[in-house]
């Protein structure tokens, strides 16, 4: 059986004992072309892991399909395939990017955001290993393994109606959950080393982090997990001084964290301070995944002059994702 090496971006990085059993049943769900259901909280590394599944023994492509983006008229289309003069527009057949994946892995994200009449098209692929492109009389069989994930609970979306239950439960064969960062933090000063390798492939440049700003990076909790971690770390690459990290190099989120957590150390070393001359402020509230996101596109935009190829290669995900996320933010 090929596991991914240290050597490969989809290796996962990690000697606690959470992960090491991620690792075990990423081995183990390789072995199979069964369908695997990935759980875990934004940003927890559920396509590493996908991508890891599929590298540990390759085969075909591997094609990541983001179900929140399929909205509209063409969500079939995007998914399936059309044929010529399926409808106003489709001047040549073209494939989906379900026969893409024929022979590969076709790796479902967020599969909590897929519309119900799309859900039960999933299910005819999940059982019969068919599908047919809009417009097509015929069904099409394919080969391939699918993984999806989710950070929702879907035991209370199949009770809301908004999941299909025999999807569920066709889903639900190899499941995996993916712990959030602030659950095995032991891994941080390893995921640090594994950012910046990455980092200086990328043309990032070189620094080291002083002892100072890893006990800061081991007290936040992280509540982008994984991928606020990598974000930050990019981020104080391409803007830190000369020499060795300084406090001043790392995202505010990081620097109010500390600040807030430097005055609780300090109150409890004062033995009963006078209650109306010292004043401890309440720790700030936890900073949501999209102000982190929309954080990192501001920050990765600014280091590279507002170049938008660039900035997307800093964030290492594609200028489509960039640009509809930018205009999320309204940031386009």
């Amino acid at each position: 059986m090929i596991a991914p090496g240290i050597g490969s971006p989809h290796f996962l990085v990690g000697s606690s004992s959470r992960i090491g059993e991620v690792q075990r049943l990423i081995e183990k769900a390789s072995r199979t072309r069964l369908p695997v259901l990935l759980l875990g909280e934004s940003g927890s590394g559920k396509e590493v892991v996908a991508r890891a599944i599929h590298e540990a023994n390759p085969r075909g492509q591997f094609v990541p399909i983001d179900c929140g983006s399929l909205v509209g008229t063409l969500m079939e289309s995007e998914l399936f395939g059309h044929v010529k003069g399926s409808f106003s527009g489709a001047a040549e057949n073209k494939k989906g990017l379900v026969e893409l994946a024929d022979g590969g892995t076709a790796f479902f994200d967020e599969i909590g955001d897929l519309p119900l009449e799309m859900q039960v098209k999933l299910l005819r692929l999940i059982q019969e290993r068919e599908f047919r492109p809009v417009g097509a009389l015929q069904w099409r069989k394919v080969d391939l393994r699918i993984i999806a994930a989710t950070h929702r609970d879907l035991k209370a979306a199949v009770a809301a109606g908004r999941f299909r239950e025999d999807l569920f439960y066709r889903l639900h064969v190899v499941v995996i959950h993916l712990p959030p960062l602030r659950e095995h933090k032991e891994d941080i000063p390893l995921l640090v080393d594994r950012f910046l390798e990455l980092g200086q492939a990328a043309g990032l440049p070189r620094f080291r982090p002083g002892r100072e700003v890893l006990d800061a990076l081991l007290d936040y909790d992280w509540p982008g997990n994984v991928r606020e971690l990598k974000h930050a770390i990019d981020r104080m690459a391409a803007l830190h001084s000369e020499g060795a990290l300084r406090m001043c190099d790392m995202p505010s989120a990081l620097q109010n964290h500390l600040a807030s957590s430097t005055l609780h150390r300090l109150s409890e070393a004062v033995e009963s301070p006078p209650a109306e001359t010292f004043y401890i402020p309440p720790k700030p509230p936890v900073i949501s995944l999209p102000q982190s996101e929309e954080r990192a596109i501001r920050d990765a935009l600014a280091a590279t002059g507002g170049e938008r190829g660039k900035a997307a290669r800093l964030l290492r995900i594609g200028r489509t994702t960039l640009y509809r996320k930018m205009k999320q933010y309204g940031l386009d």
